[in-house]
């Protein structure tokens, strides 16, 4: 479609305003490499790495691999008041008791996730999936949220490979949307919406930029950001305790692949913002609940060109020039021959 139209976000109910008639060749004007910084694979001054002394007084231990622990600065307090705020009908608030932790990838320092091997994806993955389990089961747990801040350009304060997780009594409201349009869906066709919708993306195979026997990684039909991307399964698989080993390592090779083709981009270590979407943990049945994994780069037309929200995208709605059609095409193409 090379005129103006509007797109439907499946899973939010949202719309995103396309207009690809505004720019035919989104690599007009210059392109920049950024001069990374060599990095040595400790860093004494470094709170994530092995050995050192966190911001908060504890010493991390001699940890090879992955290490978690509870952050020192979290957003979410264990001991809050279980209370409603709510001064009257329109001032409300409740407290909000919950646990963020964060998740180290490696010990070394200067190694991006993109740069893991297969086996140390697959370590993180499993250690994902028991991080889900635990914090799931506590009584006061109802959402688990696993994600990654990559980059500077995205507000990530230590280079040290590392994401987070929090763990909280509400859903959040992108779950709560994501939620509401599957299990409207399941209701009315009896069948997985995420399920259907990779199913037509792989016949269609306009947008699908990797597949393995269980999942795919695919730019969304409704994609927002310039260089957006999924990974869905193409089985049914709520969250990440439906994966067996086999599962582990389909989904540790399936985000391996992105984040390396992500880099071969603009030559640059790619930021982004990650985040895996997993069936609530309120004890409830999500059957029409698919697992899936975001990712929201910024970067529009080279390393240092950034895509930003503003006027019409944070008073209406959000807009995009080049089709996801050809962000799936200059990311494919990336891969050829490598």
């Amino acid at each position: 479609m090379d005129f103006s139209h509007r797109r439907k976000n499946i899973l939010t109910g949202e719309w995103i305003q396309v207009s690809p008639h505004r720019t035919k060749r989104p690599w007009q004007g210059k392109v920049e490499n950024v001069q990374l910084v060599q990095e040595a694979d400790y860093d004494s001054r470094c709170y994530l790495c092995p050995g050192n002394t966190r911001a908060g007084g504890h010493q991390n231990p001699a940890y090879e691999g992955v290490f978690v622990f509870d952050n020192d600065f979290a957003a979410l307090q264990m001991n809050a008041p279980n209370q409603a705020l709510n001064q009257d009908d329109l001032l409300l608030a409740k407290s909000e008791k919950g646990i963020c932790r964060v998740v180290c990838f490696s010990e070394k320092h200067n190694l991006s996730l993109a740069q893991l091997d297969l086996i140390d994806i697959q370590n993180l993955v499993q250690t994902w999936r028991s991080q889900y389990e635990e914090l799931g089961a506590m009584s006061y747990i109802n959402y688990v949220q696993i994600f990654e801040n990559k980059g500077e350009i995205m507000g990530c304060s230590n280079p040290h490979p590392h994401g987070q997780i929090w763990a909280q009594e509400s859903l959040p409201q992108e779950v709560v949307k994501e939620q509401k349009q599957q299990e409207a869906y399941w209701d009315k066709t009896g069948r997985s919406l995420l399920l259907d919708y990779v199913a037509l993306e792989i016949q269609k195979q306009e947008r699908v930029l990797f597949e393995n026997d269980l999942f795919v990684v695919l730019v969304p039909f409704w994609a927002v950001w310039p260089f957006e991307t999924m990974i869905a399964p193409k089985i049914q698989c709520h969250s990440l305790s439906d994966l067996d080993e086999i599962g582990v390592r389909a989904f540790a090779q399936a985000i391996q692949w992105i984040s390396q083709t992500y880099d071969l981009l603009f030559n640059c270590s790619f930021p982004y913002s990650s985040g895996i979407h997993l069936a609530p943990t309120d004890g409830l049945d999500h059957m029409s609940w698919q697992m899936h994994m975001h990712f929201y780069p910024p970067l529009l037309r080279s390393a240092s060109v950034k895509k930003f929200m503003v006027g019409y995208e944070m008073m209406g709605n959000p807009q995009r020039d080049f089709t996801p059609e050809y962000a799936a095409k200059t990311l494919r193409e990336l891969r050829i021959g490598k």
